[in-house]
């Protein structure tokens, strides 16, 4: 039996700041750090939290079809109170690692948002057991993309974004299969590595037995 979408479930976080006084909440997530090319991709977002602007289906990405992502990426940035992302390119995930590459996205994408009025954000809902180098105060949740609306949001718009930038890739190096495996290090792509060697894209420290 599918399970009911529940508002109060994915808003527990942010109900929980709310009831501290908090007003913007950002929920940030990454897409994109497994892969063997292209960047990491970092969302933040801050979403209305009232009941009537609730936008319904809000989920980990990576449990959505791609359909309904995209239909869903469209609906968070219309509703969005401020939202930014950021790529990290694969230099410098080569150049500082995948976990580093990934806070500097972040960071990068809290800093920037811009709030109605010259207003700050206040708190970061972080997805996984991520510490920013941020001045605002920061929880880390486990499996946030899916236990937080707002964390949800980010990865939704952070996975929209990224997998276009892989198809417009595949465009640029058709030997990979990228409109696929989106980097992934599926047999297609690794066979494409095999037989056509390294594309500008790939991450030198991830494919260095390739």
């Amino acid at each position: 039996m599918k399970k009911i979408w529940n508002a109060e479930e994915k808003l527990q976080y942010e109900r929980a700041l709310q009831a501290k006084g908090y007003r913007y909440i950002v929920g940030v997530d990454e897409v994109g750090r497994g892969p063997l090319a292209g960047p990491v991709v970092c969302a933040a977002v801050v979403m209305p939290l009232a009941e009537a602007d609730l936008i319904i289906g809000v989920d980990d990405s990576k449990k959505l079809s791609a359909k309904k992502r995209e239909s869903l990426a469209e609906e968070i940035k219309k509703k969005a109170i401020a939202y930014t992302m950021v790529e990290i390119s694969e230099k410098i995930i080569d150049e500082i690692n995948i976990l580093e590459a990934t806070k500097l996205g972040m960071k990068q994408a809290v800093e920037g948002l811009k709030l109605p009025d010259g207003e700050l954000p206040e708190v970061v809902l972080t997805d996984g057991n991520m510490t920013l180098d941020i001045e605002l105060k920061q929880h880390s949740v486990i499996h946030g993309d899916a236990l937080s609306y707002s964390i949800g949001a980010a990865s939704i718009i952070a996975k929209v974004h990224r997998d276009a930038m892989m198809d417009e890739y595949a465009k640029e190096y058709p030997h990979y299969a990228f409109e696929k495996n989106k980097g992934y290090g599926t047999a297609e792509h690794i066979k494409g590595i095999k037989e056509y060697g390294l594309c500008p894209i790939h991450r030198r420290t991830f494919t260095k037995k390739f």
